[in-house]
Order: structure tokens, then C-alpha cells, then sequence
């Protein structure tokens, strides 16, 4: 035990920061401090300097930021570096000036041009989040809903994200992820869905129709960093009965024209 009552190995692991410990505060806390270190200029930042900026020991520090980056929220830079994520990106929107507006008016229009259901969404790891939704001006409704997490395989924002990344990192995904079947359509073989990215790198956009549900076509293309990285995807959902594939995919220049806006949003 230490003098002052604390176990040894606890105090060897504190470190100070502004007079507090490492040992210091809520799981919580510790997270909103670890992505304070990853947002701070001059990222992305060494594991070890967002260890002592947060002042949270290393074990914790890993395990946080594994978590953050499963969620979008931090993205690893390889070598040990992190930086921001598109979801903690899309956050900064939420709360920043004219942004929120901005990313909003797109939407907008991109619903009225088109009188369907419009989608926005994150990439998260094996999956999409959802973060905006414009209900369509048709008697029906599909169901999703903000916060909705979705295969990339299935939809079109996803096979749009899986085109535009590495073709290793799309194929490792793809491993972990598998392919389940969802409905009839679902792609559900590598060969399948490799011819299928091949299409979408070829016309800019994916169409999932009545891959991921029964009745409901979209089209979705990739939202792209300055990197040409994909951070997430813009989609225009239709049922079936009422659109044509032929008809969504009239919609394409529109739905391009938008990622484009958005990306620097973003």
C-alpha cells in the first residue's frame, strides 16, 4: 500500500494532468478526454501522446480507442496514430455554424428533386449508421431510422463504401462480416459481390434492389475525403411498385451532385 492508502500498482499508474490522476474519473470521462487528445490540432496523433494528454493509462487508452474507432467515432492511421472519425466529424456538424444548415439544405433538395426517401449515412466498421433520413413524399414509409446500423453488402450506400476502399481492407471486411442472406436478391458469395463493386467503381453509384428488403429499391453513392477515402454515403430509397430500376437510376446525377457538397461538410 502506498502512504496515502492507495494500492501500489494504482498510484504507478497515475499520471498527473491538471491536477488530476489517470485513475481519476468515470469510464466515461476518460473516453470524452481520450477523444479531446484525438481531436486536438496537429493530428493524428501517437498512441502515446494521446495516452498523456488524456492521462489515462495505456491498457485503458487501447481499449477506448478500440471501442471509439468500432464506432466511427476515432479512425486509426496505422503506425500507431489516430485521428478524427466520420461520425465525431459528423457530431462537429451538428454543432458548428452554418454547417448543420448546409448538410440539412442538401438533403433538401436532393428530396424535392426526386420525391423519395433520402438517407445519409456513416461508415462504422462492418456496418453503415444511419444519421439523417428525409421521409419520402409517397404514402409509404420504408423502416429505417436514424441510428439504424446496416450491412455494407446489402445496401446501396454500403456496396458504394466497399467499392471505394482498398481492395484488401474491402475483402478482410467482407471476411469478418460474411454475407448473409437477407432476401432473395442478397449477394451472397465474394465472386458475386466483387463483380458487383466492379460495376459500381465503373458507374459511381450502387443499386440495391430488394437486396437488403423486400419491395425496396435504392440507389446510394460514397461520400469521399480529401483523401478519396470513403466516410459514409448519400442513398435514394423508392418502393418497388411505384419507381422502376430504370427510373431510380435517372436520379444518379442528383445523388453524386450531393455527396459532392457534402463531403467537405463532413
Amino acid at each position: 500500500m502506498s502512504t496515502d492508502g492507495r494500492p501500489e500498482n494504482e498510484e504507478a499508474a497515475s499520471t498527473s494532468r491538471g491536477g488530476r490522476t489517470s485513475a481519476a474519473g468515470t469510464a466515461l470521462e476518460k473516453s470524452m478526454r481520450i477523444l479531446e487528445a484525438v481531436a486536438a490540432p496537429g493530428g493524428p496523433h501517437r498512441l502515446t501522446d494521446v495516452m498523456a494528454a488524456a492521462a489515462v493509462p495505456k491498457s485503458s487508452t487501447f481499449r477506448i480507442l478500440a471501442s471509439l474507432i468500432e464506432q466511427g467515432f476515432v479512425r486509426s492511421e496505422g503506425e500507431s496514430r489516430y485521428g478524427v472519425g466520420p461520425r465525431l466529424r459528423a457530431l462537429s456538424a451538428l454543432v458548428t455554424g452554418g454547417e448543420p444548415a448546409s448538410i440539412e439544405r442538401i438533403l433538401r433538395d436532393l428530396q424535392e428533386a426526386t420525391g423519395q426517401a433520402v438517407h445519409l449515412a456513416l461508415h462504422s466498421g462492418e456496418t453503415i449508421t444511419y444519421i439523417r433520413k428525409l421521409e419520402s413524399e409517397q404514402p409509404f414509409q420504408t423502416a429505417s431510422r436514424v441510428g439504424m446500423r446496416m450491412p455494407l453488402h446489402t445496401t446501396a450506400i454500403g456496396k458504394s463504401i466497399l467499392a471505394h476502399l482498398p481492395g484488401a481492407e474491402a475483402r478482410d471486411l467482407v471476411a469478418s462480416a460474411g454475407l448473409p442472406r437477407r432476401t432473395p436478391n442478397t449477394l451472397t458469395t465474394p465472386q458475386a459481390l466483387e463483380a458487383e463493386l466492379a460495376a459500381v467503381r465503373e458507374r459511381g453509384f450502387a443499386v440495391d434492389d430488394e437486396e437488403n428488403e423486400a419491395t425496396i429499391r435504392c440507389i446510394g453513392a460514397a461520400i469521399l475525403d480529401t483523401g478519396g477515402r470513403p466516410i459514409g454515403g448519400v442513398s435514394i430509397t423508392t418502393v418497388t411498385f411505384l419507381v422502376s430500376r430504370t427510373e431510380i437510376e435517372a436520379y444518379a446525377p442528383a445523388l453524386l451532385a450531393a455527396t459532392r457538397a457534402l463531403a467537405p461538410l463532413l
